[in-house]
C-alpha cells in the first residue's frame, strides 16, 4: 500500500504543468516590462506607436495564460487557495514572478523527490 498522497497528480503531470508553468512565469515577467515601457512611451511621453497601440491586450492575453498555468500547477500540486492566490498577484508586480517561479520549482521539485521516495504512483 503506498503511502502517496491521493489528492495530487501524478508525478509526470506535475512535471509538465511544472515547465509550463516555468516558461510563462519568465514570459509574463518580460511581458510586465514591455507593458511598463509601453504606459512610460504612451502616458508621458504621449508617443503613439505599434507598441503603445497593440500591447496592453496582448499582455493581458500573456497574464492570462500565466493565471492558467498557476491555477493547473496549484490544483495539480494540491496547493492552497491563499498560495494560488499570491502567485496570481506576484504577475502584477516586476520581477516577481521570477522570484515566485524560482520559489515553486524548488518546493515542486521536493515535492515529486518525496513522492518518488515513497512510491508513488507511475513512478518512471
Amino acid at each position: 500500500m503506498s503511502t502517496y498522497p491521493h489528492t495530487l497528480a501524478k508525478p509526470q503531470q506535475i512535471r509538465s504543468a511544472l515547465s509550463i508553468y516555468r516558461v510563462l512565469a519568465t514570459v509574463a515577467g518580460i511581458a510586465l516590462f514591455v507593458l511598463i515601457l509601453e504606459m512610460v512611451m504612451k502616458y508621458v511621453f504621449k508617443q503613439t506607436n505599434v507598441l503603445t497601440e497593440y500591447w496592453s491586450p496582448i499582455h493581458g492575453v500573456i497574464y492570462m495564460a500565466y493565471a492558467a498555468s498557476v491555477a493547473n500547477l496549484g490544483l495539480k500540486s494540491a496547493w492552497g487557495v491563499v498560495r494560488i492566490v499570491k502567485n496570481l498577484l506576484a504577475g502584477f508586480v516586476p520581477v516577481v514572478p521570477w522570484i515566485a517561479e524560482r520559489r515553486n520549482t524548488v518546493a515542486t521539485e521536493a515535492l515529486l523527490s518525496r513522492a518518488y521516495a515513497v512510491g508513488g504512483p507511475d513512478r518512471a
